[in-house]
């Protein structure tokens, strides 16, 4: 009885996670570059239940296996593009990335799914590399995002929304001498002055991610990779299916209703396992108070 009482618990806890996952996504619904986020669920390890007793002569004594629970293992960015949307503002930049993988023993592009990942006939996982905008933070740290809602300061840095320099290709903070009388970017990131037609200073750091699930999310639509050799940070080489787009910024991916539908399950979900609670905790009370006074 007890383990039944730790189950529905555990599935409670599960799906107000599953929950908030789904609240979150809808929050960030309007926020550039945001990626929805999903919850990963898997069970307890199992136990495998076995027969005790019974009949010596035979040899098949396994019942089967008994799941203990479920536990919300972790969430997962959901990289897929976002629309990308005109917003006419030259400080704004969107990335168009569709980077190609080889399949190493037919040739052929891999075809990956919507969350970005590919399973080839023998289990192994192939993921997308995916194109980043590379900042730094006011610790000197480097982090990295798609959100490309920049803005330009009184003394001509180029900054992302939340207040990070944009970095150039040497790592070094942007800066827009001559921010007044606009500036322009090309399809490959190179930045030109309007002026004299020369680089300020070459162009924008696109950082591609090899294995973008290594990622870990800090808010505000900035990702941190804590390493850099896992992840398979590497600058966007020439001729990559990465294209920048100057005036636009890509709107946030989240389906709002598959965001809605979750949120409505996870409650419906959370409802069920409490009321088996509630059963187990009258169930308990009455083996205390009403059989044990027998």
């Amino acid at each position: 009885m007890i383990r039944g009482l730790y189950t529905a618990a555990a599935g409670m806890i599960t799906q107000q996670r599953r929950h908030d996952t789904a609240t979150q996504n809808l929050a960030n619904i309007n926020t550039p570059g945001y990626k929805q986020v999903t919850s990963v669920q898997r069970s307890f390890p199992e136990v495998l239940v076995s027969m005790v007793g019974g009949q010596t002569d035979n040899p098949n004594r396994e019942l089967g296996k008994l799941n203990t629970g479920v536990i919300a293992e972790e969430s997962m960015a959901m990289y897929k593009q976002g629309i990308i949307t005109q917003s006419d503002s030259p400080s704004d930049f969107a990335l168009v990335s569709d980077i190609a993988v080889k399949d190493p023993t037919t040739g052929n592009d891999i075809v990956f799914d919507e969350a970005g990942k590919s399973i080839s006939a023998d289990g192994e996982v192939t993921y997308k590399p995916e194109a980043f905008f590379k900042v730094m933070d006011s610790q000197g740290q480097f982090r990295y995002t798609k959100d490309g809602s920049f803005k330009v300061s009184k003394d001509g840095h180029l900054l992302t929304s939340t207040g990070y320099q944009v970095l150039d290709s040497n790592n070094k903070p942007i800066i827009i001498k001559d921010s007044a009388a606009g500036f322009q970017v090309d399809d490959q990131g190179n930045i030109v002055s309007p002026s004299n037609g020369k680089p300020v200073p070459d162009k924008l750091n696109i950082a591609v991610i090899q294995q973008p699930f290594q990622m870990v999310r800090e808010g505000n639509g900035v990702f941190r990779i804590d390493d850099t050799e896992a992840a398979g940070v590497r600058t966007l080489a020439e001729g990559e299916q990465v294209k920048l787009r100057q005036g636009y910024v890509e709107s946030s991916n989240v389906n709002s209703s598959e965001a809605i539908i979750d949120m409505n399950t996870a409650v419906r979900a959370y409802e069920a396992n409490q009321k088996i609670v509630q059963f187990y905790d009258r169930s308990l009370d009455k083996a205390v108070n009403e059989v044990g006074r027998v």
